[in-house]
Order: C-alpha cells, then sequence, then structure tokens
C-alpha cells in the first residue's frame, strides 16, 4: 500500500499540529494557580479545555499513525529484526538521550541549591523510582512526554502480536483494548498509557485491512465542528467536578482522547488546503524536535518566573508560549546547521528541512507538571 501526497502532507502536518498542542498540556502551575480555583474564570477554563480536552488526542493520535505507517507495505513486507534495529535508532535511542539529558541537568541543578520544588528530585528516590526516571520502567520519565517513546517502542516491540492478532480477530482484539484503554484509573504495566495501545493497534488495523483512510473527509466540516463542541462540554465538565473528577467525567475524557483522532484527522483535510496547512507540512524534523525539547524549557522557564515574584499566572502562561516556539525553532535550525551530525542522532535521523514523504509518583506539592 502506498501513502499518497496527500495522506503524507496530511501526516506531517499532525505531528506538528498535534505535537505543538502537547506543549500545552505541559505548561507547569503551582497549587495556587490550578485552573480549578477559578482565579481567572474564563481563562482557567481555556487552559482546562486545551490541556484536559482537545489536545488529549494528541498521544493517541500519533500513535495511530506510527501504527498505519508501520504496516503499510503489508504483513509480506514487514520485516521484525530491521524494523526494531531502525526503531530503536529512531525512537529508543532520542528517548535515552534527551531523558538523561535533562536527567543529569536536574541532578547538576539540585546539588547546588537550585531547582528545589520544581523538579522531582533523583536524590530520594527508591532505586525502582531512579529507573523509572532513567527508562521509564514503571512510571513517567523525568522527561515527562518522553513516556511516549518508550510505549511506541514498546508497541513496535508487541507489533507482530498485534497484527497477528488484528488478522484473526479484529473486531475482538480492538474491541478488548479499547475497553483496557476507557477505564479509569486502570494500570496495564507493559504502556504507561494504555490509549497509545489501542491507538496503534487501531492504526495496524487501517493499514492492513486498506482502510479509505480518507472516506470522511467530505464530512470535514461537521466532524470538526463536533471535535470542538465535544471538546468544550468535556472542558465544562471536568472544570466544574476536578480536579477529584467522577468517574464518568474520567471514562468521557478518555473516550473523547481516543474518538478526537478522527476529528483531527478531518481537520488535517480542510488545513492542507491552506497556505498555512502546506507550509506547517513542510517542517520536518522541527515537530521531532519541539517534542523532546519543550517540557525542560518549560521547566527552565518555570523556574526563572517563580525568581520574579509576580503573581499574574496568565502572562506567565502565554508569555512562555511566546518565548518557548521562538527558542525551540531557532534551536532546531542552530544545531541542525553546525552540528548536523549529532543533530540527526537526537532526531532518530529525522534531519530534512522540509516534509518527506511517510516512509517507512513522587510530585512536590509546588510543581504540577500535568503528567499524560
Amino acid at each position: 500500500m502506498n501513502v499518497d501526497t496527500n495522506v503524507s502532507s496530511r501526516i506531517n502536518l499532525m505531528r506538528i499540529v498535534l505535537i505543538s498542542g502537547i506543549v500545552f498540556v505541559h505548561i507547569p502551575f503551582d497549587p495556587a494557580n490550578t485552573p480549578f480555583n477559578g482565579n481567572y474564570g474564563f481563562f482557567d477554563w481555556l487552559r482546562v479545555f486545551l490541556s484536559e480536552a482537545l489536545f488529549r488526542v494528541g498521544v493517541p493520535c500519533l500513535s495511530a499513525i506510527s501504527g498505519y505507517l508501520l504496516f503499510r507495505g503489508g504483513m509480506e513486507g514487514f520485516d521484525y529484526l530491521k524494523t526494531v534495529r531502525t526503531k530503536a535508532q529512531t525512537v529508543f535511542l532520542p528517548f535515552l538521550l534527551w531523558n538523561t539529558a535533562f536527567f543529569i541537568a536536574v541532578l547538576a541543578m539540585l546539588s547546588i541549591g537550585i531547582g528545589d520544588g520544581y523538579v522531582i528530585s533523583p536524590w530520594t528516590a527508591s532505586v525502582r523510582g531512579l529507573l523509572s526516571q532513567l527508562f521509564a520502567l514503571e512510571d513517567f520519565p523525568a522527561n515527562i512526554p518522553l513516556y511516549f517513546l518508550r510505549d511506541l517502542f514498546v508497541c513496535i516491540l508487541l507489533s507482530p502480536l498485534l497484527a497477528w492478532l488484528i488478522r484473526r480477530v479484529p473486531l475482538l482484539t480492538l474491541s478488548a483494548l479499547l475497553l483496557l484503554a476507557l477505564i479509569p484509573e486502570l494500570s496495564l504495566y507493559i504502556v504507561i498509557k494504555r490509549s497509545i495501545l489501542f491507538s496503534f493497534t487501531f492504526g495496524i488495523y487501517a493499514s492492513l485491512y486498506k482502510l479509505d483512510i480518507k472516506a470522511l473527509d467530505r464530512f470535514a466540516p461537521l466532524g470538526v465542528a463536533a471535535l470542538f463542541i465535544a471538546s468544550a462540554l468535556l472542558a465544562t465538565a471536568i472544570y466544574t467536578t476536578g480536579p477529584l473528577m467522577p468517574s464518568w467525567v474520567e471514562l468521557s475524557r478518555n473516550a473523547l482522547a481516543i474518538g478526537g483522532a478522527a476529528g483531527f484527522w478531518m481537520l488535517s483535510a480542510l488545513l492542507i488546503k491552506t497556505r498555512l496547512g502546506q507550509r506547517l507540512s513542510k517542517t520536518g524534523s522541527l515537530s521531532f524536535w519541539i517534542f523532546c525539547a519543550h517540557y525542560p524549557l518549560l521547566v527552565f522557564l518555570w523556574m526563572v518566573w517563580g525568581k520574579m515574584g509576580i503573581d499574574f499566572y496568565p502572562l506567565f502562561f502565554c508569555g512562555s508560549l511566546l518565548v518557548l516556539f521562538p527558542v525551540l525553532a531557532v534551536s532546531n535550525n542552530l544545531v541542525r546547521n553546525t552540528a548536523p551530525r549529532l543533530y540527526a542522532v537526537l532526531t532518530g535521523g529525522r534531519s530534512k528541512k522540509g516534509s518527506s514523504p511517510a516512509s517507512r509518583r513522587e510530585i512536590p506539592a509546588e510543581f504540577i507538571p500535568q503528567q499524560r
């Protein structure tokens, strides 16, 4: 199965859009500035809308894309050993490098009395805690968003089994994994986020059964409207019941995180027709750089903000975004141009400037980094 130019461009577009959205999920705040305090009214509701509802879709959608691309050549064209070797370099190695670098930076900061209360201290962690901070063994790693790369690599290791199940009992497999993904407060252990396993497997299903992934494009305006309306309703429910949300709200949030991927895919059908969408689809490896680097930079900005003595949190929220994206774009270009070999390693070989065809809890109370 070939991935046509339109689908390839839309995949690249979705990567930069969703990863940029994931940034909103990880903007830090302290207990005094949780959105559930309602200190800033509509602004707090908007924060919940972006971080707890709309962009919860990011990780499941990216997982589905990965599963879809992995089996685009069918079972016959799938070489497991070659795939594992390749993905160890493009997924697992960047996870290790970025996470270890941040872990060492945290150790260095804490050793000189900087960062206490802003980062999770490795000095007081148990052995199991350290293994999680370094390798996401049981919980989130030091660079929290990188749990996605860890879970994605686990899914890749399991991909022959998942493909075998999809070939023989597709509906039973998808139903079981969907149920596991939806149930609130359930631990699966092999993956940190259960929605990743389901979405990755659904991507395999779409690829092996050659689903027409553009079939819903004609309903794109309706689908996008439904996505935003559902996100707004969910945000309202979370805002009014959080932070200790009832089970039905948790279930609804899990359901939207998975089902909302269809809405974002339909959104890509509309965006790719615009000049902005075309430009975003050609940002290449920038999306991966943003994904790996945004959390350490947000932590640094939060530490700087804490020294400024300003209490108006909306200023930090908006200001951090205005600083973050330009810094990430400039640093991406700087490292790519001055140290291309290092850049290639850090981005798992994603070193092209433009788009390329789709180829192949011990959390201090002072710091709430929105783990998800």
